[in-house]
């Protein structure tokens, strides 16, 4: 029995462009080990993906949303051999370099349709005649120096939400006669921040069930030839339960998830950038939903 293991210095695996990483290989072993090499393979990517929606698009469309290699090297930290059994450790470190000098790292990030991925893979190479080959992945997280960040200024806006600001409504005789105020203290964002600001139900001739702020991704991938843009729900949280209390503040306060946002992201070949929903849900289930475009930014 074999296993292999990745631990490395920094226990929240979180680092900016041009450190150096650093950590253990931990080989445990039953008996004498021998093998073909111990490597570590680190690869920097952006994968994209086409939603369904897309298929039979250009295939211009197609070729734009190959794979686009951020960072890559490979290191040898123990030649073919034998080792001893037990418990074996072996130091190693690389730096965190882009393959492109115009172009830096990008920060990691999970979506739908993008994803933006730093991993580390170890791989102790043995023969077919022993057993397959060992292999052990570990994810780092990559964010922007706060120096290389743009700085997030604040940009207010009003929220003002009436039978009148509505678009795309059919019927408006079916809308019942309602004032919301407020305001988002800033469209642009710094990502350790929440998200914050102010609501207020004026009036409402009819009972409200539920006010939730709902954050979205939208993720663009293509280029000028075609391109393909998606919408999706991160998170929705509740600011105002029940039939609320008319002339009353409510606060807004929403935490922005790592993991699933980052700084707000235009390439020449896809785009992440992000909106917050505001949801009304009325007694009957008839829901209105106002939108406000924001930016997000390290700095």
């Amino acid at each position: 029995m074999v296993s292999l293991d990745i631990r490395l210095k920094r226990a929240n695996k979180t680092y900016v462009e041009d450190e150096t990483v650093s950590g253990l290989l931990v080989l445990e072993s039953q008996s004498e080990l021998k093998h073909d090499g111990l490597v570590i393979v680190v690869d920097g990517v952006v994968k994209m993906d086409l939603s369904p929606k897309s298929v039979g698009l250009l295939e211009a469309l197609v070729s734009s949303v190959k794979p686009i290699p951020l960072t890559q090297c490979s290191i040898e930290v123990l030649k073919a051999g034998k080792l001893p059994s037990g418990t074996n450790q072996f130091p190693f470190e690389f730096p965190l370099k882009s393959l492109k000098a115009n172009r830096p790292l990008f920060e990691t990030y999970h979506g739908v349709f993008i994803n933006i991925q730093y991993v580390i893979r170890a791989e102790l190479k043995r023969s077919k005649l022993y057993s397959k080959t060992v292999t052990k992945t570990q994810e780092i997280m990559l964010e922007y120096k706060p120096d290389d960040a743009e700085r997030a200024n604040n940009r207010p806006i009003n929220i003002n939400i009436s039978p009148e600001s509505l678009q795309n409504v059919l019927d408006r005789s079916r809308v019942p006669s309602f004032a919301i105020h407020g305001r988002i203290d800033s469209t642009q964002c710094k990502m350790t921040q929440p998200l914050s600001g102010v609501l207020c139900v004026e009036h409402c001739d009819t009972k409200i069930r539920s006010i939730e702020l709902q954050l979205v991704r939208v993720e663009t991938c293509g280029c000028a030839e075609g391109y393909s843009r998606d919408a999706t729900e991160i998170q929705n949280i509740q600011i105002g339960e029940g039939d609320v209390s008319r002339g009353v503040n409510i606060p807004i306060h929403m935490v922005f998830p790592r993991l699933f946002t980052c700084p707000t992201l235009v390439t020449s070949n896809f785009k992440i950038e992000f909106e917050v929903n505001v949801v009304i849900v009325f007694d009957d289930n008839h829901l209105i939903t106002e939108n406000y475009p924001i930016k997000l930014t390290r700095a």
